[in-house]
C-alpha cells in the first residue's frame, strides 16, 4: 500500500507560522523605533527655534543680560515647552554666557549655549 504525499502537515504549516510572526514582531519594533525617532527629532527642531528665538531676543535688545535664571514658555506646533535662561558672569566683563535648556513636561530636550557681548 502506497501512501501519497500531497500538500503540507500540520507541524509545516505552524512552523511557517511562527517564521512569519517572528518576522512580523520584528518589522513592527523597527517601524516604531523609526517612529520614535522622528517623534524626538521633531520635538529637537521645535526646542532649537524656541531657543534660538529667546537667544536672538538677548542680543537684539543690545544691552549687557542681567546675571540670573529665567524662565519663557514657548509653543511651537501646539507643543508646550519650557526656556529656562541662564546668564552668568565671565572672566572678561564685556561678556556674558548664556545658556538656553529647552524642557518639556520637565525633561530636557535640548541645551544651546553662546555668549553675548556689550554693543
Amino acid at each position: 500500500m502506497k501512501i501519497s504525499s500531497r500538500g503540507f502537515t500540520l507541524v509545516e504549516v505552524l512552523v511557517a507560522l511562527a517564521i512569519t510572526a517572528i518576522a512580523l514582531v520584528a518589522g513592527l519594533k523597527a517601524t516604531a523605533a523609526l517612529t520614535s525617532n522622528a517623534e524626538r527629532q521633531g520635538h529637537a527642531l521645535l526646542a532649537q527655534i524656541c531657543a534660538e528665538n529667546q537667544l536672538t531676543g538677548l542680543r537684539l535688545a543690545r544691552q549687557l543680560p542681567g546675571v540670573g535664571d529665567s524662565t519663557i514658555d514657548c509653543v511651537q506646533a501646539n507643543l508646550g515647552l519650557q526656556v529656562t535662561l541662564s546668564v552668568r558672569p565671565t572672566p572678561n566683563p564685556n561678556f556674558r554666557r548664556v545658556d538656553a535648556a529647552v524642557s518639556e513636561a520637565g525633561v530636557q530636550v535640548l541645551r544651546v549655549s553662546t555668549i553675548i557681548g556689550r554693543n
